[in-house]
């Protein structure tokens, strides 16, 4: 059956080559469009689509407004078309608060490196998150208390920050009931030494990103790297955003950065990061990679095959949701150096390519439900 889909722009151009993109595979139906956010609103409740694509900028409503009565009244997985600024990181950054599920760059050169490669990226995560079934947004998948104020940093002294968690749909696959005991608590850690954790990760990442984040305590032992596939527009506000949420220290790496404990860095979009050994330190190396060999840009498999060459088996690694297989070739030599790994389940991924392609491949020794991942981090770190 054709995933069904609801495209909501302003733009009649817009809309009509959206429209022309996703009907080129036969899996997809575009069955209406909507040309404001209240058009969209109406629209979702009487046709009930398997996926909405939505702008942000439109008038008399706007997307971001549509994306929370959508996921209030009629929840469905929404994809956001984004422009790559500074404004518009934000921008989709607080429609992912509101409850939408990944977003894609506006401009379609700015997808892939040519427009057949583009075209397929729009049309495969669209049937991705056209599979998953939304039942009613309440609140962030993670059950956890609220993290503490953001610290004082030199970059943020005398700022008040307005930034909000990002809320995940509650999905009736992904998430038991609020007095549900968590999987987690019974969980007895390995015993096993570590020195950094490492955490890959694409579609649906931001929210999972920030449901394990904010529950590490703020005198974590270890530094942690993130990779999250995105735009190099983005990953300085998210960074910041996460940053203003958590415990620890969350900051976009930057070429030279030391590895300290406590601090989680974000891989910069666009760019490759890469630990080095030097003297008795780890720092980062952050680069510009023009390989045609490498689709990802950060990539998983290039951090991780780096954190196995630096710090062989003392490391823990967790592959979370996403398209794809990133991730799979670094896992497999972390494992091979004696590292532990995790992945998500997938009753709780938003698309379940990047786990499910470690655990296919036995790399995997966990499939954890993402609301247990940082208790069952903190324990087996032993910050519990």
């Amino acid at each position: 059956m054709a995933v069904k889909v609801l495209v909501v722009d302003d733009s009649s151009f817009f809309r009509r080559r959206v429209s022309e993109i996703l009907e080129k595979d036969p899996e997809i139906q575009v069955i209406d469009f909507a040309v404001n956010g209240q058009e969209a609103v109406d629209k979702a409740a009487k046709l009930r689509p398997d996926v909405i694509t939505m702008d942000v900028e439109m008038p008399v409503m706007d997307g971001i407004s549509a994306v929370k009565q959508i996921m209030q009244s009629s929840p469905t997985p929404i994809l956001m078309f984004s422009s790559l600024t500074r404004e518009g990181a934000s921008a989709t950054l607080d429609a992912l608060d509101a409850g939408a599920v990944d977003f894609l760059p506006k401009k379609f050169e700015d997808i892939a490196r040519n427009s057949e490669d583009a075209i397929r990226s729009l049309q495969n995560k669209v049937k991705e998150i056209g599979r998953r079934r939304v039942s009613r947004f309440t609140r962030p998948i993670s059950s956890s208390p609220a993290p503490a104020p953001a610290r004082s940093t030199p970059a943020s002294s005398g700022l008040r920050s307005t930034a909000k968690p990002i809320a995940q749909p509650d999905r009736t696959f992904s998430r038991p009931a609020a007095d549900t005991p968590s999987s987690g608590a019974s969980f007895k850690a390995s015993g096993k030494r570590y020195q950094i954790v490492a955490i890959g990760t694409s579609t649906g990442g931001p929210v999972a990103l920030q449901t394990i984040l904010t529950q590490l305590p703020a005198n974590f032992p270890h530094p942690i790297l993130l990779i999250q596939h995105m735009p190099a527009a983005f990953t300085p506000a998210f960074a910041q955003r996460l940053n203003s949420l958590c415990k620890i220290k969350v900051k976009e790496a930057e070429q030279g950065d030391r590895l300290q404990p406590g601090v989680a860095y974000l891989a910069p979009g666009g760019q490759q990061m890469l630990v080095e050994s030097r003297g008795g330190s780890k720092t980062l190396k952050v680069f510009e990679d023009d390989s045609p060999r490498i689709t990802y840009k950060p990539s998983v498999d290039v951090t991780f095959a780096s954190t196995a060459k630096a710090y062989g088996g003392d490391v823990l690694a967790v592959i979370l949701t996403g398209m794809g297989a990133d991730g799979r070739d670094g896992a497999r030599m972390l494992k091979q150096s004696g590292a532990t790994i995790w992945a998500q389940d997938e009753k709780t991924c938003v698309v379940y390519g990047m786990p499910q392609a470690v655990a296919s491949a036995g790399i995997s020794s966990e499939d954890i439900a993402l609301q247990d991942v940082a208790l069952r981090i903190n324990k087996e770190i032993g910050c519990a």
